[in-house]
């Protein structure tokens, strides 16, 4: 049986680097070129929903409702994709913004949209203000950092807890009206896979925050994103926010990119009504309309939330085995050692891995340096800056289960190494 490192003797740990070490030099031997750096579906899941690519066949079929989806117009999303997307999130069909692809597009153009012109309950717009300053809960979602960042905000890290977002510390953190929005990813957060609690939500939507224009960034990215056990109901964050007199504060965002196809999906952007009255004439200036094809050709393959969850399920059993790999993985080898500690999410794309203080960036080195691409050391926490250089997100979805399998046990290697050269062998 394993033992802990921290309770080797010198000469111990000196004979297990010279073990770890020699797997390491022969996983380096083999040249292998495995990726595990972001939550990209496989393609197996891709397959999957290729029946969606051949829905629309004539150009009878491109017309719904008397509006012709291969034309302009209809700036805010055709009427049936807006009732799909407030099936899947439990808001109001009035409520929801129909964009491209994206939904990081739709999230860089709101944030943009309030440094040039403000937001619907601005005093002016912030790229007037002096200071402007963004909540970050960390672990995080490093493309959110980085939007906020590119404006010049100053990004303040909120610890993340088991329930969501340290709401002591949010609280007091609004009461600056320099503080203009938050972050959040509420369900199967990405990394952790920490879904809000109860609590948590209640909190946040009950916010009073010292800005008038604060914007409540909630990308629901996996809404309905289970891969063990079955479809977990969620709150409505709109209508919750609506209750606590906060209608204005929330854009909630989610998208089909890990439902179809990310290259080729469908993004939502739900808000209140007084915000879309505000913003819509904004967007209308930059593009006439968007890709309305791809709005019904979705429509008619998803139908409701009721056949995306049964889809969803498929999805899942091709994700469950291989975030089975890599946490049987991290149990075997790991766990015994005492070098790491990690979330078990069941649902979400990410497992969280927190090795020993100071190695993350040394373990991912050694990682690329024996063929395995991951996400960098620190992406996880604004600025790329982890500041116990610990956090590494592991994104098992892409490769296969063989490769994957390999990756993992590379990973498994490198951590050990790292955590061996920081005890001083």
């Amino acid at each position: 049986m394993s033992t802990a490192y921290q309770n080797l003797t010198p000469a111990q740990l000196r004979e297990e680097y010279a073990a770890v070490k020699a797997q390491f030099d022969a996983l380096k031997a083999k040249e292998l070129k495995l990726n595990m750096a972001r939550g990209k579906p496989g393609r197996e899941q891709l397959d999957l929903v290729s029946g969606i690519l051949s829905i629309l066949k004539t150009p009878e079929d491109c017309i719904s409702g008397g509006v012709d989806a291969r034309n302009y117009g209809e700036l805010s999303g055709l009427k049936e994709a807006k009732e799909y997307w407030a099936d899947v999130l439990g808001c109001k069909p009035e409520e929801c913004f129909i964009g491209g692809n994206a939904s990081l597009t739709l999230m860089y153009d709101l944030v943009s949209k309030g440094y040039t012109h403000g937001l619907a309950r601005s005093e002016k717009p912030w790229c007037r203000l002096d200071t402007v300053k963004w909540l970050c809960p960390a672990p995080g979602y490093d493309r959110h950092f980085k939007i906020t960042e590119s404006f010049g905000f100053e990004l303040i890290t909120i610890p993340m807890t088991p329930t969501g977002p340290d709401m002591d510390k949010v609280e007091e953190a609004v009461k600056d009206p320099a503080v203009k929005g938050m972050w959040c990813v509420p369900k199967y957060s990405n990394p952790d896979g920490i879904v809000y609690s109860d609590e948590t939500i209640a909190r946040i939507a009950a916010l009073k925050p010292a800005a008038p224009d604060f914007a409540l960034m909630w990308d629901n990215a996996y809404c309905i994103h289970e891969f063990d056990g079955e479809f977990v109901p969620f709150a409505d964050i709109l209508s919750l926010c609506a209750e606590n007199g906060n209608a204005d504060m929330v854009y909630e965002f989610a998208s089909t990119s890990k439902v179809t196809f990310p290259g080729a999906g469908v993004a939502v952007m739900a808000t209140s009504e007084a915000n879309l009255a505000y913003l819509t004439p904004l967007i209308n200036i930059q593009t006439i309309g968007f890709d309305k094809i791809n709005q019904l050709r979705h429509v008619k393959y998803l139908q409701d939330k009721e056949h995306t969850l049964a889809l969803m399920q498929r999805h899942a059993a091709i994700l469950r085995p291989k975030f089975r790999a890599v946490l049987d993985a991290l149990d075997r080898e790991i766990a015994p050692l005492g070098i790491g500690e990690w979330k078990r999410p069941k649902g979400g794309y990410f497992v969280s891995y927190n090795a020993m203080p100071g190695t993350a960036k040394r373990a991912l080195a050694l990682c690329k340096e024996a063929g395995v691409t991951m996400t960098g050391a620190g992406a996880t926490f604004p600025y790329g800056v982890d500041p116990q250089d610990s956090n590494i997100r592991i994104a098992p979805s892409l490769p296969p289960v063989e490769e994957l399998q390999q990756a993992i046990a590379v990973f498994c290697v490198c951590v050990k190494l790292a955590a061996l050269e920081k005890l001083g062998v």
